[in-house]
């Protein structure tokens, strides 16, 4: 099987820091992949650089056949890879729908004569987008998308959180890059979002997903292989059962000798 992303000696320094050091690793289409290790690690870095926020120092990044190394964030976006972020990004005082639309631009016209002289086109659209999306959220939870014309600031945490899956899925990426998606919620909403998302992934049976996250029951739960990371350098790599027994793994990460 060809792998949906390959990276090669991949390479990120800051001054004389080495956030990644010649990182290989590769991702089969339609896995998920826990990334994992402790703080510090490079796992965020990875995904910056992955999607084109930070340049890389060194190395090469492959997608589907393609070299995307020196891609800038939009090109990578409209290739198929669409993430989320430690932090909540949403716009509070937007809606629901609008918030969701933010990660759908490849799929929207937006020159002048189209918004401004096909009128009729336009509402087809946003028609079309909004099914679109109250379809993607009844995934996740049927009554937030009957509610997608409210603000986002009067949801709960765990709902923001599928807002927020739900706006990088929209654009129907090739790969979901998931950074602690868990972040503010507690253990059983954890569990609940990451059902919703092993769901998703069932559903659309192409997409592949890369998730960092600290919580290894969930790791445990829901990848098929994982990386481990320390100090920007990959430390293990296999089954959560295999690397969760690995030497190196447990005296950088989970703090045993």
């Amino acid at each position: 099987m060809t792998a949906l992303l390959s990276c090669r000696a991949l390479t990120r320094r800051f001054g004389g820091l080495v956030a990644l050091d010649r990182l290989d690793l590769e991702v089969e289409r339609g896995t998920v992949l826990g990334l994992i290790g402790p703080n510090g690690s490079g796992k965020t870095t990875f995904f910056n650089v992955l999607t084109g926020i930070f340049p890389a120092s060194g190395g090469e990044i492959g997608f589907d056949g393609a070299a995307i190394t020196d891609l800038a964030p939009q090109q990578v976006y409209r290739i198929g890879i669409a993430r989320t972020f430690q932090r909540s990004r949403l716009c509070l005082p937007l809606s629901i729908f609008d918030n969701l639309m933010v990660g759908n631009h490849r799929h929207l016209r937006h020159d002048l004569w189209f918004n401004l002289v096909r009128r009729k086109a336009l509402r087809r659209q946003i028609g079309e987008q909004f099914a679109a999306a109250r379809e993607l959220l009844r995934i996740f939870d049927p009554p937030l998308a009957e509610r997608m014309l409210e603000p986002a600031g009067r949801i709960p945490m765990i709902d923001r959180r599928r807002v927020e899956v739900c706006r990088a899925l929209i654009s129907r990426p090739k790969l979901l890059l998931l950074d602690e998606p868990s972040a503010g919620m507690t253990h059983d909403e954890t569990l609940r979002l990451m059902d919703d998302i092993l769901k998703v992934q069932q559903q659309i049976g192409s997409l592949t997903i890369i998730l960092i996250e600290h919580e290894m029951s969930v790791i445990e739960r829901i990848t098929s292989r994982c990386v481990v990371l320390n100090y920007g350098k990959k430390i293990a790599e296999g089954a959560y059962a295999q690397v969760a027994q690995d030497a190196q793994v447990k005296q950088a990460y989970l703090g045993l000798e």
